[in-house]
C-alpha cells in the first residue's frame, strides 16, 4: 500500500519552518520574546489584500521568532521542558515615574551636621539571666524597660509610698506617646515642605524647612478664621477673645440710609436708573451683535 500521496497531501498542509525573502536581517531580543522586523512593506500587496498580507508576514515573523527559541538552552522540570531566557537588551520606559526623595527629618539633618552614622544593630541579644537570645525591643525584650524586676531601689526623694512598677510603666507609656508625636510631628513637617518645595523635589534636591513653621502657622490662622465664620451671624456678633485673629482683606461699607445731603442721594439713584433705562436715550442692547446672533441661530 503506497501512502506517499497521502504523507504529502498532509505535508502540504503546513508550512515550512524556513523564512525567506527578509533583506535586512530581523532583530531579535530574546529576554523580552520580541523580534524586530525593519524590512520595508509591499504597499501594493498591502492596499490589495491587506489582511492576507499581514497574516501572513506575522506568521513569518513569529516563525522566526520561534525558532530562535528552540536554538536556546532548555532545562526540564516536573512542569516540562522550558527554554533559558537571556537577559533583556531592550531599555524600555518606566511606567510610573521616578520616586521623590523624602525630605530630611529633625533627627537626620542633626546626624548629618554632627557626622553621626547608624550603626544597624542585632535584634537578636544573649541574655545573660536566662542564658537565652531575646529581641533587643518589642515582644519579651531583654529588658523591658526594668518593669520584670522583681525588686526596685526607691529612688532618692521619691515618695517611699508610690508603686515603682506603676511608675515605670506609666513612665514608658509616656515616652511611647511623645515619640508617637514626634513622629507625627515629623510627617506633617515634611508634607509641608514638599509642598513648599515642590520645584527643588522635582529637580532632586532636598526641599528646605526653615520657613516649615510659619507655613504651618500660616495655615492654622486660615483654618481659625474660617471656623469663625461658622456661626449663624458669621462670626459679626461672637464675643472678642483676647489676642484673637482679625480678618484681613477688603470689607464692604454701606451708605447711610438718611443723610443730610440729598444731592449724594440723587445722584446715586440717577446712576441705578442709567444702568437700567439707559442714559441719554442710548441703547441697552447691541442691535447688530443680536442680529448676527439671530441669523447663526437659522
Amino acid at each position: 500500500m503506497d501512502v506517499s500521496e497521502v504523507l504529502a497531501a498532509h505535508k502540504n498542509k503546513f508550512k515550512s519552518v524556513s523564512v525567506e525573502g527578509k533583506i535586512i536581517p530581523v532583530e531579535y531580543d530574546l529576554g523580552l520574546l520580541t523580534a524586530y522586523d525593519q524590512n520595508p512593506v509591499e504597499e501594493s500587496e498591502l492596499k490589495s489584500k491587506k489582511d492576507e498580507y499581514l497574516q501572513a508576514l506575522s506568521r513569518d515573523n513569529a516563525q522566526l521568532l520561534f525558532n530562535e527559541i528552540f536554538q536556546l538552552q532548555t532545562i526540564s522540570d516536573d512542569n516540562g521542558v522550558m527554554a533559558m531566557l537571556p537577559a533583556p537588551t531592550t531599555l524600555l520606559p518606566r511606567e510610573k515615574p521616578l520616586p521623590k526623595p523624602k525630605p530630611e527629618t529633625r533627627w537626620e539633618k542633626f546626624a548629618k551636621a554632627k557626622g553621626i552614622v547608624n550603626r544597624k544593630k542585632e535584634r537578636m541579644v544573649f541574655d545573660d539571666a536566662t542564658g537565652e537570645y531575646k529581641p533587643r525591643w518589642g515582644y519579651k525584650a531583654i529588658n523591658d524597660d526594668g518593669t520584670k524586676d522583681w525588686i526596685i531601689e526607691v529612688p532618692s526623694g521619691a515618695n517611699p509610698m508610690e508603686d515603682q512598677y506603676e511608675a515605670r510603666r506609666e513612665a514608658k507609656k509616656e515616652r511611647i506617646d511623645r515619640n508617637d508625636k514626634r513622629r507625627q510631628r515629623n510627617m506633617e513637617e515634611a508634607a509641608v515642605a514638599t509642598k513648599m518645595d515642590q520645584k527643588a523635589v522635582n529637580k532632586g534636591e532636598r526641599p528646605n524647612m526653615d520657613n516649615v513653621r510659619a507655613l504651618k502657622r500660616k495655615e492654622i490662622e486660615n483654618q481659625i478664621l474660617i471656623s469663625k465664620n461658622s456661626t449663624a451671624s458669621a462670626g459679626k456678633f461672637d464675643s472678642a477673645i483676647k489676642g484673637d485673629l482679625k480678618p484681613k482683606g477688603i470689607k464692604r461699607q454701606f451708605e447711610p440710609t438718611v443723610t443730610a445731603d440729598l444731592s449724594k442721594e440723587k445722584a446715586g439713584n440717577m446712576n441705578i436708573l442709567d444702568r437700567v433705562v439707559g442714559k441719554n436715550g442710548e441703547d441697552l442692547v447691541n442691535v447688530r451683535k443680536a442680529i448676527k446672533a439671530t441669523k447663526g441661530r437659522r
